[in-house]
């Protein structure tokens, strides 16, 4: 059985001081108190047929409550994330407001072991960051994804 496959958007935009990315905080108790690597790209779960430039589009709607900013995709290809999990991103130009995201939910018993099912955001916050900044809020396996737009951002792809 091939394993889980994922695809997402990583929005980006230029400042003053150079190119900032669109992060989101994972949601739910598990992660409410982290910072370092419980950031991620907007991305969700899809199945082919569905090609994954569509489930990314598709995603980032049900992740961040509104519509993907119009525009190119600029490819960023696969990585394999250390749970088995193929990731597949794209870079779109955007400046989002994060003020305007109302993120989906998911539910999950918790207390674990509790019997209790409780609603809780997919994510619970999204944010602008530098390279730095993003490097080090970035779950480890999607850092690469920040290199791959620094080079085709750098080579005018």
């Amino acid at each position: 059985m091939a394993g889980k496959r994922s695809a997402g958007l990583l929005l980006y935009r230029g400042t003053a001081t150079g190119v900032e990315v669109l992060l989101a905080h994972m949601g739910g108790p598990l992660w409410e108190r982290r910072d370092a690597g419980a950031w991620t790209v907007p991305k969700g779960e899809y199945v082919p047929p569905e090609e994954a430039w569509d489930a990314a589009r598709r995603e980032f709607e049900e992740e961040l409550g509104i519509p993907p900013p119009d525009g190119p995709g600029l490819p960023l290809g696969e990585i394999r994330q250390s749970g088995g999990k193929v990731v597949t991103a794209w870079a779109v130009e955007s400046d989002l407001d994060p003020e305007q995201v109302v993120p989906g939910t998911f539910e999950m018993e918790w207390p674990r072991g509790s019997g209790v099912l409780a609603a809780f955001p997919e994510i619970d916050r999204v944010a602008w960051c530098g390279p730095d900044e993003a490097r080090t809020r970035l779950v480890a396996g999607q850092r690469v994804f920040l290199e791959r737009l620094a080079e085709r951002l750098a080579s005018g792809a």
